[in-house]
């Protein structure tokens, strides 16, 4: 990709989130006199996690480009956040209650209240799809009108603090219930990823006859590093609540992403739940 960036003079990169940045960032430190990426103006990201420290890393390597992570996906745009070397501190992105977006409870399409740990989904307004093709059903459940205003919901659930800030916890499809607890995957990998020992994880769900599902981590091992199972569930412990933290951590050489960086999530449990059975037959 930097090659192409160099070659074509490329003024904005399109990714998705950590998924496509940390490579590029390790190939810059690995050889950062190799491109001249000068020419380079914008890093512009959505639909997955783009981490403080991996911004920082590429903004101090690529000093003259503005990295905008956007709330969206393929069924409307949100707001954008906008990060740049000179920024004092540089966070995930984060987004807040307005007339364009907001939380809604999944049965009533109330407004859930900020600052009381309801869960809700997100609603996008603004200049969104007119629906999906010859498929009205699902339009219907995706485009409702709240209060008499179109919005675009495709299923991604979260929270809204005292001041009015989204907190994103993930696409409801990928949740996890165990012990009639709900894990988003999106906020135990997020943990996850600030090891330095993980270059790409994502979190399923496995059945258990205990838990209905017990929480499991696909961890693809960062170059130069060699963490074990026990050093990965303490990082996890030392952050998330007990119910969130794996039960397990396997250790994999791919995530198997698509093209455009999303893990196949119902693939990845067929694939921890294989590997469970592995060692259980072996022992």
């Amino acid at each position: 990709m930097w090659d192409a960036v160099a070659r074509e003079g490329v003024q904005t990169l399109t990714i998705v989130g950590d998924v496509f940045a940390r490579p590029l960032l390790d190939a810059l430190r690995a050889d950062p006199d190799r491109w001249d990426v000068s020419s380079l103006r914008a890093i512009t990201s959505s639909g997955v996690l783009f981490s403080p420290e991996v911004k920082r890393g590429l903004l101090d390597l690529v000093p003259g480009v503005t990295i905008v992570d956007s709330l969206g996906a393929s069924e409307g745009l949100g707001p954008r956040q906008s990060a740049r070397a000179g920024d004092a501190a540089i966070s995930s992105a984060q987004f807040s209650v307005n007339d364009r977006i907001r939380v809604v409870d999944e049965a009533t399409g109330r407004d859930v209240v900020p600052g009381s740990d309801e869960v809700g989904l997100l609603a996008m307004g603004g200049r969104i799809p007119v629906g999906y093709f010859k498929d009205p059903e699902k339009s219907a459940g995706t485009f409702r009108l709240l209060d008499g205003v179109r919005y675009s919901i495709p299923g991604d659930f979260a929270m809204v603090e005292t001041d009015g800030t989204v907190r994103l916890l993930g696409r409801g499809s990928a949740c996890i219930n165990t012990g009639g607890e709900k894990v988003y995957p999106e906020e135990v990998e997020a943990e996850l990823r600030k090891h330095p020992g993980v270059v790409d994880c994502a979190v399923v769900g496995v059945p258990d006859e205990r838990f209905g599902e017990r929480v499991v981590a696909l961890v693809q091992v960062a170059e130069g590093h060699d963490p074990d199972e026990t050093e990965m569930l303490t990082w996890c412990r030392a952050e998330l609540a007990g119910y969130k933290s794996p039960r397990r951590v396997l250790f994999v050489d791919s995530l198997r992403r698509s093209a455009a960086g999303k893990a196949p999530h119902n693939e990845l449990r067929a694939v921890a739940a294989e590997l469970l059975a592995e060692e259980s037959t072996r022992a």
